[in-house]
């Protein structure tokens, strides 16, 4: 089973402006100044906020547990295959099948395991990417609602996610990595991905009716 790699969410540059409710900062960056063009602009570190966002550590340990128990399950799969392999091929050489149709049976049953130890390996690998991908939209959307209301009154034109090398150069006065992660910490409320799941259960049950 490949082994998933949850890599940092690319979020792409916005613009963002709206009338809700600016949460206020411990921290105030000294990012702000306008830029030669006259636009206000900013940015975030994308590797600082996964490090540091408590939502994205509490979700990146829960993801991990889900893959190395799938990880687990299927060495378990495996090894019950390998040996079984072993026997039958042990049993060949020794002749002790009473009959070539004892044989074809034992043989059919383990390639029926084998394609029972391929289906498992299938669905666990989708439930994980599926569950990663839930991750990343949750991420998203928590980023996005937050940076909605913390730019009321910071008024930035465009703040930008700064991953890798996707930004050449920045300096740093630009940089509101820190203040952004204080005020996400802030209203993340461990639990709340999972009960925002259960209600999009419960209202998807509620269309069905």
């Amino acid at each position: 089973m490949k082994k998933y790699i949850f890599s940092a969410l690319a979020i792409a540059a916005m613009m963002v402006s709206c009338n809700n409710a600016a949460p206020k900062m411990d921290e105030q960056p000294v990012a702000g100044e306008a830029s030669a063009s006259g636009m206000k602009i900013a940015y975030v570190e994308v590797d600082s906020l996964m490090t540091q966002y408590t939502f994205a550590k509490d979700y990146s340990v829960t993801l991990e547990k889900k893959s190395n128990n799938a990880r687990n399950t299927l060495t378990q799969k495996g090894n019950q295959l390998q040996a079984a392999v072993n026997n039958f091929q042990q049993k060949l050489n020794n002749n002790g099948f009473q009959s070539r149709e004892q044989a074809a049976s034992v043989q059919n049953a383990i390639q029926r395991q084998q394609n029972d130890l391929q289906t498992l390996q299938a669905r666990l690998e989708t439930e994980l990417a599926n569950e990663t991908a839930k991750f990343n939209e949750a991420l998203r959307d928590s980023l996005q609602n937050f940076l909605k209301a913390y730019n009321k009154d910071k008024k930035y034109d465009i703040i930008l996610s700064k991953a890798g090398d996707n930004i050449l150069f920045a300096d740093k006065k630009y940089d509101i990595t820190q203040d952004v992660i204080n005020g996400l910490n802030k209203r993340y409320k461990p639990g709340t991905a999972k009960k925002a799941d259960e209600k999009k259960a419960e209202d998807k049950k509620e269309e069905k009716k």
